[in-house]
């Protein structure tokens, strides 16, 4: 019996060298195995008090260049191709990241500005906020191993004279997971952070612009 040894040690360590090839496969790239649209889910409930942003807003649409501006969620396997951008092939969002981020923006903003306009409205604004997304990717650092970067660039702008108050660029990291769920969990999150921390930069700056202003009128 003891001449069957050898080859049935190495049978096994064929088996298990065959599982360990088919496991990494799996892991190999993410997987979206059920077709899904995904949006940012319903926006918080924002309270409206006495205007903390004293006019009115125009918010631009929120631009984004290629590959943000389609509907496909964007990864990248940095362990394997860094500069090579991917999709989802059964996930994706219900409409360009850009845009569902504008009706965020717009929903923060209209709960603490005097009203909130689009361009082309045919009202007068006080103020308005542009915002290009720089980044809106999941990265894979490993398989399996991922984190959600949010990237803007917002500018805040007087409107009646076009003259920029004050840029800035935002930057949040999320953990991800391993598969295009959880890259839509940790975006949704950057993504609200981002609008918090948006809103309270565009108050700061529009109450600086508005005491600039009462001190010059006070001069004259």
């Amino acid at each position: 019996m003891t001449w069957r040894a050898p080859a049935l040690t190495a049978c096994r360590l064929s088996a298990c060298a065959l599982v360990l090839m088919l496991a990494a496969c799996a892991f190999e790239r993410p997987i979206s195995h059920v077709p899904t649209s995904f949006d940012l889910g319903p926006p918080p409930a924002y309270a409206r008090a006495n205007p903390a942003i004293p006019g009115i807003v125009l918010v631009a649409p929120v631009t984004a260049a290629a590959p943000l501006d389609d509907s496909g969620i964007v990864y990248r396997l940095l362990y394997q191709d860094a500069a090579k951008p991917q999709v989802y092939a059964e996930s994706r969002w219900t409409d360009e990241p850009a845009r569902l981020v504008t009706e965020r923006i717009r929903a923060r903003l209209g709960a603490m500005a005097k009203g909130v306009v689009a361009p082309n409205f045919g009202v007068r604004s006080d103020y308005a906020v542009r915002v290009d997304l720089l980044d809106f990717s999941q990265y894979f650092d490993a398989p399996g191993q991922s984190r959600a970067t949010l990237r803007a660039r917002a500018t805040l702008v007087e409107s009646d004279s076009r003259r920029v108050l004050a840029q800035r660029n935002f930057e949040l990291e999320r953990p991800a997971g391993g598969d295009a769920a959880g890259a839509v969990k940790a975006l949704t999150e950057a993504v609200d952070v981002f609008i918090e921390e948006l809103a309270r930069w565009t108050v700061e700056n529009a109450k600086a612009m508005e005491e600039v202003t009462k001190r010059s009128d006070g001069k004259k």
